[in-house]
C-alpha cells in the first residue's frame, strides 16, 4: 500500500474509532478496537477491496497463506477432507473465512462434494470469492450464519487468529484489562482493573501482557453444538496453553502484517495492516468438549500434511513447485508454528488420517 493510501485509510478509520471511544466513555476495550480495525464496514482492513493475500509483493499483498503458497497444501488437505466426508456420511463442506477463495477453488477441483458453503464476514472478500468461484456454479453457496443443525465437514484456515481478543496487562499485583483511548489526538493504551485473568498462573513478571480469546472459544462452542454429523478441521498458528502462557512470552502474541513485513505496533496505521493473535489450542479443545464434541487430533501442520501424503506429492514435482511447498513443512517456516486441530460429534468420531502419527492431543 502506498503511504498516502495508508494515511487516507487510517484517517477515516481514526474518525470512526474516535466515535467508538467516545461512545464507550473514553475507553474502548481492545477486542472492540480490534474488531473495528479489521471489520468496520468500508474502513476495516478486511472490509476494503484490495489484495491482502499472495506471495507476490508487487500485487500489493500483505502476507501469504498456505493455499497461495502452494497448491500441494490443498491436495494434501483434500485427502483428509475426503476421508472425513466418507467416514461421517455427509456430502457438504463448509469453509469459514475463505480469504481470496484459493483454497476453495483448489478443493472444489479435487473433492467429491455436493455443496461447498462459505461463511465470510467481509463483503469485499466475498465479492472476490464469488468472482473466482463462479465457474463452479450452484455447487458454491454463501451463508451469513450457522444453521441450528449442521451436517458437514468444516474447514478453517487462519480464521481463529483473526478473531478479536481481550488484552490483559499485569502490574505486578493484579491483572488489568487493556483498552484504547485518545490522548492529545493519538491512540494510546490505558489499563483498567478487571476480574479477568489468564487461565493459568504462570509466574508472569510485572509489565507482562497477554491475551484471552472469548470470541474464538464462543465460536467453537456454537459450531460444536450445531454439528450433528461431520467433523471440523482448523489450521492456524498457536500453542497449547502451557506454552501460550509461558512466563518468557511476556509481550503476548499480537502481530501485524503489511507488505510481507511484521511489527507489533497495533495502534499504528489502523486499517492499513492486519492484526492477529496466536491461538490457544487448549482452550479451543476445551470449548469443543464443553459443547459435547470429541477431539480427533492435534498436531503440527508438517506432521498433518505428511500424514495426508504430501511427501508423495513431492515426487516428480519440479523445483519451482517444491521450493514454496517445502515451506509448508519446514520447521523454521510454517511446519511447526502452524498446528491442526480437529473435532467431531460423538456419532461421527473416526481415526483421522492426518493424525495417524505425531498426534499431540495429550499436550493440550
Amino acid at each position: 500500500m502506498h503511504p498516502n493510501e495508508a494515511d487516507s485509510v487510517s484517517a477515516g478509520l481514526r474518525q470512526h474509532l474516535a466515535r467508538l471511544i467516545a461512545d464507550h466513555g473514553g475507553w474502548l476495550p481492545f477486542d472492540h478496537y480490534m474488531a473495528a480495525v479489521l471489520y468496520a464496514p468500508g474502513l476495516g482492513y478486511y472490509a476494503r477491496p484490495r489484495p491482502l493475500f499472495g506471495a507476490d509483493t508487487r500485487s500489493g499483498s500483505d502476507f501469504v497463506t498456505a493455499p497461495e503458497l502452494s497448491p500441494l497444501f490443498a491436495h494434501a488437505l483434500a485427502v483428509q477432507l475426503q476421508q472425513a466426508l466418507g467416514a461421517t456420511g455427509v456430502d457438504e463442506v463448509w469453509e469459514f473465512g475463505a480469504g481470496s477463495g484459493a483454497l476453495a477453488e483448489q478443493l472444489l477441483r479435487t473433492l467429491e462434494v455436493r455443496r461447498y458453503t462459505i461463511v465470510e464476514v467481509s463483503g469485499a472478500l466475498r465479492a472476490r470469492q464469488c468472482e473466482r468461484l463462479a465457474a463452479f456454479g450452484e455447487r458454491v453457496t454463501w451463508a451469513d450464519e450457522l444453521p441450528a443443525e449442521l451436517n458437514a465437514v468444516v474447514i478453517g484456515n487462519e480464521v481463529l487468529d483473526a478473531m478479536p481478543v481481550q488484552l490483559l496487562a499485569f502490574d505486578g499485583a493484579r491483572w488489568n484489562e487493556r483498552g484504547v483511548t485518545l490522548h492529545g489526538g493519538r491512540l494510546t493504551f490505558a489499563d483498567r482493573p478487571t476480574d479477568l485473568h489468564p487461565p493459568v498462573e504462570a509466574g508472569f513478571v510485572p509489565g507482562s501482557v497477554t491475551e484471552i480469546h472469548p470470541q474464538a472459544e464462543a465460536f467453537i462452542r456454537t459450531l460444536a453444538q450445531a454439528l450433528q454429523r461431520g467433523a471440523t478441521f482448523f489450521i492456524d498458528y498457536g500453542f497449547p496453553e502451557h506454552e501460550y502462557y509461558h512466563p518468557q512470552r511476556e509481550g503476548g502474541t499480537l502481530i501485524c502484517h503489511r507488505a510481507h513485513t511484521a511489527d507489533t505496533d497495533v495502534l499504528a496505521d489502523p486499517g492499513a495492516k492486519d492484526i492477529s493473535a496466536h491461538v490457544n489450542f487448549s482452550a479451543i479443545a476445551l470449548a469443543a468438549q464443553e459443547a459435547g464434541a470429541q477431539v480427533l487430533g492435534y498436531t503440527s501442520q508438517a506432521r498433518f500434511l505428511l500424514n495426508c501424503g504430501l511427501g508423495a506429492l513431492f515426487d516428480g514435482a519440479d523445483a519451482r513447485t517444491l521450493a514454496p511447498a517445502h515451506k509448508l513443512i519446514a520447521e523454521h517456516e510454517m511446519g511447526e508454528l502452524f498446528k491442526v486441530i480437529a473435532f467431531a460429534p460423538p456419532a461421527s468420531v473416526f481415526d483421522a488420517i492426518g493424525f495417524a502419527s505425531g498426534d499431540r492431543s495429550h499436550r493440550l
